[in-house]
């Protein structure tokens, strides 16, 4: 059984030492960078684009994890990939052809991941399942941190792990939004593989003490 992953939310970071919390990620049990980029369409928020990307890629140890949340986001596929990214997330609501898109991003050399809103229904990746490496599923409604966790999500993991083991694919479950201590080990259960918290770690007094006892937590 493969071991459980924590990618902490670098928007929930202190950007005014921002280097600082990168290197903490890399010297934490951490396993991913989690780097939300917004744009004020597709999400009501903007977070930071390029230039702040390539930064976090020049100090940043461990796997980039991308989640674009962005309308049109095949036009910057090749960009994404040039700063840096291992995987590059896009929302499955801002794809017209989600297979060509999975293509792009893994011709581009990165592994593809899809995200997907709470109201959207995980059935709908079963044609594209076996061309996704990573599957977001949003359990708090995208574009800001810090908002609480949807209950809903634990059943939408379970039928999303159904989905992977029946099609026999090789896809991870990554859970973005509302994640702590109260809900790791649950959402482990229901079939979760990698968890992103943000405000829960960069919030906390020692965020190195919680994402060691968070990755104690989901073993």
């Amino acid at each position: 059984m493969t071991s459980k992953l924590i990618a902490p939310s670098v928007l929930a970071a202190d950007f005014a030492n921002l280097q600082r919390d990168i290197e903490m990620i890399n010297t934490s049990d951490a396993d991913w960078f989690h780097i939300d980029i917004m744009d004020g369409v597709f999400v009501p928020n903007i977070s930071f684009g390029m230039p702040v990307l390539r930064d976090i890629a020049k100090h940043a140890s461990k796997t980039i994890d991308v989640h674009l949340m962005i309308v049109d986001p095949d036009r910057y596929i090749n960009t994404f990939a040039e700063l840096g990214s291992d995987i590059l997330t896009v929302h499955y609501e801002a794809c017209t052809h989600l297979h060509r898109t999975l293509q792009a991003i893994k011709d581009a050399g990165m592994k593809a991941g899809v995200a997907m809103n709470p109201h959207t229904n995980v059935s709908l990746l079963e044609d594209v399942i076996n061309s996704i490496d990573v599957v977001c599923i949003m359990s708090v409604n995208p574009g800001f941190g810090g908002q609480s966790f949807i209950e809903n999500t634990y059943q939408k993991v379970a039928q999303l792990k159904e989905i992977i083991l029946r099609k026999n694919a090789n896809t991870l479950i990554e859970i973005d939004g509302g994640v702590s201590d109260k809900n790791a080990k649950q959402l482990v259960d229901a079939g979760a593989d990698v968890l992103v918290a943000g405000s829960y770690i960069f919030k906390s007094t020692n965020p190195i003490q919680t994402i060691q006892d968070l990755k104690n937590r989901i073993k």
